[in-house]
This record gives structure tokens, C-alpha cells and sequence, in this order.
């Protein structure tokens, strides 16, 4: 008797959200001013941005930029891109013109879509690699949504296997090169599955989303968990410290950066009763102080709950949910993840509570970097265990401990910065001998940015001189919250600079008065 002929799933993060499995009639986003959005209008909307794109030329692969300010239809239009097969590409909106050739041009693109006000400075970049631009702007108007207004609302999912591209989001290069980090359908639906069982989110469930979404803590994090709970969300165009606590009391979740923590202690509303609705905070993408954890955990109630990722691997481990929330650690190992530390020379594993370099394995962890074999092959192990960049330790009680990060990066604000970037602009400057940058405690942004110069001894170059400098040839993200003029940068006998040394010394700049 021949065996039963298996049935081909699609493997489509869209399909494994929507095939046949969500509630058309439940509430699946809110906005500010009165809009609501039902799971079955979001199907409909991302099959007609679904059938604009591929109206547009958009076939399976292709990647689809966008730098977009955040919107509802900012966010159906990554839903759209997957659903069309495409390979969703968001920027950052600080991303100057400059920056943003290096992506198009690298990525390839076939469709570039981005605010009205910048279609004519983007469209010339576009089109050196023969890229469509369609425009929408912040209120969600442009030339993608008035297609899409007129489009039909019906459209076959395009069948992906777990191993197709789904996203390309860049991330900063030990050169200073940024690296694209290519996400597969199932990276982010087995990830996004995990952290819906582990964060223990249902339906009942309403996240305060006041994340931007050209990042993967609001689009991949905040979003995707979100639309796989059949849960709802209270879609903020922006952090606003009195719109989130007002928002507290018909929500049950916030995912935010230590910033919106450390802001929202400032108010006097966030009290025990503003947040007795909410059953889980969540922070990540930097750094949260362990002071900021303990004042939290006084004046709410709530302990925060702390957790690992990256660009490249989504979340790797998550403080427990019933249990011990440790100040200063980012938790355990997620279900389907292993975490080990190793000699960052040798690669040999290392015992508990030793410092060394983080690696992981798992369904999570990306398939490597675009158009980059080389570099992709030198960040795997041979075992399949990607090298993070972050020291770190695991301590007795399996918790794991970030300590620093190989390569300089700097994460300000969840963020990646790479110093040689910024000490590239600075040392082009007239009268700057050189420049070293490093991140140094922040507790609004996890780390600060901040330059150290060497001048020549007659030049004219101080803190606003080399900030004006600066300003519109990097993000703001990327902006140096100090610049320090000293007389020499410290060096080791091999006449390296030792980054080290000024991070201590710089430890506490700032630190609250």
C-alpha cells in the first residue's frame, strides 16, 4: 500500500500567522487617535499592499527597502512583503542620504519606499541599481497606500520553505562596514512561537507598542509575538512617557529600552496603582542598569524582565517569567537555544562564572550575511555555534551575564554603533590628530557615545566644533553625547589604544549629579 502523500506546508511566516488559524472579528491593532484595526482588516490590507507590490515588479527574493516613520501601514507593509515572497529590508530613519546609498546599493533592492519628502534624493540612489520608489509618509499617505486603497484584497500567499529569506537587517562591522544579516521565515517564526509559550501571552493580551519598527525588538519582537498570541496592540508612533502610563490601565505588556524605563521613573504618575493592570515589562536591545532595575521594582511592583538578542539571532535567553529576575543578567537560555562561553583565542568551552566570548546555536540564529561568504564562515564555529561579539559568563545558577563586547561596539539606545565609523569622521576634521570612541554607562541610553580627541596643539577643535561638524553626516543615533580634548590617548606596548583604559577613566561622565 503506497504511503499517504504528505501535505506541503507553507512555510511563509505570513501562512503560519493566518492560514486558517486568527479570529477576523479580534481587535488586532489600536492607534492614538481612535483607529481600530481588526485581525481580518489586516489580512485584507496586506493582500492589497501584497498585490501593489507585485504590481510593481516585486518578485519572490527580491528585497523591498523602506524608511518609512512608523505607521500602521509602515507595518502592513512588512507583512505584505513577506506574504509576496519578497525579503523585507527596514532602515532606520536617521539614516542619512550617505548611509543609505551603502545599503541600496548593496542590497539591490527592487522597490525602495520612503517619506514623500525625500523621494526625489532617494529615487536618484534607486535608480543606480534600478530600483521603482513608491512614497508613504508618516499620517500613512503616499503613493503605496493610494495604490493599495484601489487594490483587491485577495492574494494567494507565496509558498517560501523555512530556509528563504524573509528579512535583511544591517548591522555594524567590525571594519565599520555594516553587514546585512539574513533572517529566514523560520528564524523569526520559531523564535516569535518561542517567546510567545515563554512570556506566557495569550489573546487576552494588549502590548503598549511604543517601539519603532525598522528594528528588530519592535518588528520581529514586539510585532511578531504579538500577531502569533492573537493579541492586540496600542500602536504609539513614539515613546511618550504620559501616553504609556495612561495606556497602563487597559494593557496587560510593555516592551521598551532601558531609556523608557529610566524616563518613565521621572514621572510621578508611575505608581503601584498606574500599573497594577500590567502583568509583564519587558527590556532589552541595550543594556538596563541594575539601579534602574531595583527602582523600578520599588516604586511598581513590577521586575523587570531582561533579555539577550541580537540583529542576527533574534532573542537567545530571557530572564524567567516565574522565578528569579536578576538585576544585571539577561537570564537563561530560551527553549531551543544553547548558550556557551569560550576562549575567544582557542574557542574551548569554558567553565561556569569564566569570562569569555558568548556563542550560540539554535532555530533562531540567522543564515549569515549578505553577499559576505568569507565573513559569514568566520563567525560560525565548525559545531554550527555563531561567535556573538559579547563577553560575557554563565554563573552557577545557569543565568547568563553580558560583560562587554569584542570589537568596540557600542549600543546606545539599542542601537549598534561602530566607533571606527565615527573616529573615521572626526579624524578628517582640520586639526584633529586622531580620535578614539568608545561607550561608557548612560543610563538613559545603556551606553553613551563618546569621542576622545587628540588635537594639534594650535588648532581651534573643541566639543561644539566637532559636534557641528558632524551633524547630517551620521544618524543622530550615532552622534558622540560628549566629545573629551585631551593631550594623548593611552597606548599599550604594541602602540595600540587602550579603548579599556578610557572607559574607566570616563566611567562615570554621565552619571546622575
Amino acid at each position: 500500500m503506497n504511503a499517504p502523500e504528505k501535505t506541503i506546508m507553507n512555510a511563509n511566516l505570513f501562512s503560519r500567522l493566518f492560514d486558517g488559524l486568527y479570529d477576523p472579528n479580534r481587535l488586532a491593532i489600536e492607534t492614538i487617535d481612535g483607529q481600530r484595526i481588526s485581525y481580518g482588516e489586516l489580512v485584507s490590507q496586506a493582500g492589497q499592499m501584497a498585490n501593489v507590490l507585485v504590481d510593481r515588479g516585486v518578485k519572490p527574493g527580491d528585497r523591498v527597502a523602506a524608511q518609512t516613520e512608523k505607521s500602521v501601514p509602515g507595518l502592513v507593509l512588512y507583512l505584505a512583503a513577506v506574504r509576496a515572497g519578497a525579503v523585507y529590508l527596514p532602515l532606520n530613519t536617521a539614516y542619512t542620504l550617505n548611509e543609505l546609498e551603502y545599503f541600496i546599493t548593496d542590497a539591490e533592492p527592487s522597490l525602495v519606499v520612503c517619506d514623500p519628502s525625500r523621494a526625489a534624493a532617494i529615487g536618484a540612489i534607486a535608480a543606480k541599481v534600478g530600483a521603482r520608489v513608491e512614497t508613504l509618509g508618516a499620517d500613512g499617505k503616499g503613493s503605496l497606500t493610494d495604490a493599495a486603497a484601489k487594490a483587491h484584497a485577495e492574494f494567494a500567499t507565496v509558498v517560501r520553505a523555512d530556509d528563504d529569506l524573509a528579512a535583511i537587517l544591517y548591522t555594524s562591522g567590525t571594519t565599520g562596514r555594516s553587514k546585512g544579516a539574513m533572517l529566514t521565515h523560520d528564524n523569526l517564526a520559531s523564535n516569535s512561537r518561542t517567546l510567545v509559550d515563554y512570556w506566557r501571552f495569550t489573546n487576552k493580551d494588549v502590548l503598549i507598542h511604543a517601539l519603532p519598527i525598522y528594528h528588530t525588538h519592535g518588528l520581529f519582537v514586539a510585532s511578531n509575538v504579538t500577531l502569533f498570541a492573537q493579541a492586540s496592540m496600542i500602536f504609539l508612533p513614539k515613546f511618550d512617557p504620559d501616553l504609556i502610563i495612561k495606556s497602563m490601565a487597559r494593557s496587560t505588556v510593555l516592551m521598551g529600552v532601558p531609556t523608557f524605563y529610566t524616563r518613565l521613573l521621572q514621572s510621578p504618575a508611575l505608581t503601584r496603582q498606574s500599573t497594577r493592570h500590567m502583568r509583564l515589562f519587558v527590556s532589552g536591545s541595550a543594556p538596563l542598569l541594575a539601579d534602574t532595575h531595583r527602582e523600578w521594582s520599588a516604586r511598581t511592583g513590577h521586575a523587570v524582565l531582561e533579555r539577550y538578542g541580537m540583529t542576527e539571532t533574534n532573542m537567545n535567553t530571557s530572564n524567567p517569567y516565574d522565578g528569579d529576575r536578576v538585576p544585571g543578567a539577561v537570564g537563561h537560555a530560551l527553549p531551543g537555544v544553547s548558550v556557551r562561553v569560550t576562549d575567544p583565542e582557542t574557542g574551548k568551552e569554558l567553565p561556569r562564572e569564566t569570562i569569555g566570548m558568548i556563542e550560540v546555536k539554535g532555530p533562531n540564529v540567522f543564515k549569515g550575511y549578505w553577499r559576505m561568504p568569507e565573513k559569514t564562515r568566520s563567525e560560525f564555529r565548525d559545531d554550527g555555534f555563531f561567535i556573538t561579539g559579547d563577553l560575557g559568563k554563565i554563573d552557577g545558577s545557569g543565568y547568563v551575564h553580558i560583560l562587554g563586547r569584542g570589537k568596540d561596539l557600542v549600543i546606545s539606545g539599542g542601537f549598534n554603533v561602530y566607533p571606527k565609523e565615527i573616529e573615521s569622521e572626526i579624524d578628517a576634521m582640520p586639526g584633529v590628530v586622531e580620535s578614539a570612541v568608545i561607550g561608557v554607562p548612560h543610563a538613559d541610553f545603556g551606553e553613551g557615545v563618546t569621542a576622545v580627541i587628540v588635537c594639534n596643539k594650535d588648532a581651534k577643535v573643541d566639543e561644539t566644533s566637532v559636534l557641528t561638524a558632524l551633524d547630517g553626516r551620521l544618524a543622530k543615533f550615532k552622534m558622540p553625547k560628549r566629545v573629551i580634548v585631551v593631550d594623548e590617548l593611552p597606548r599599550n606596548a604594541m602602540g595600540k589604544v587602550q579603548k579599556n583604559i578610557l572607559r574607566d577613566t570616563y566611567s562615570d561622565i554621565y552619571a546622575k549629579k
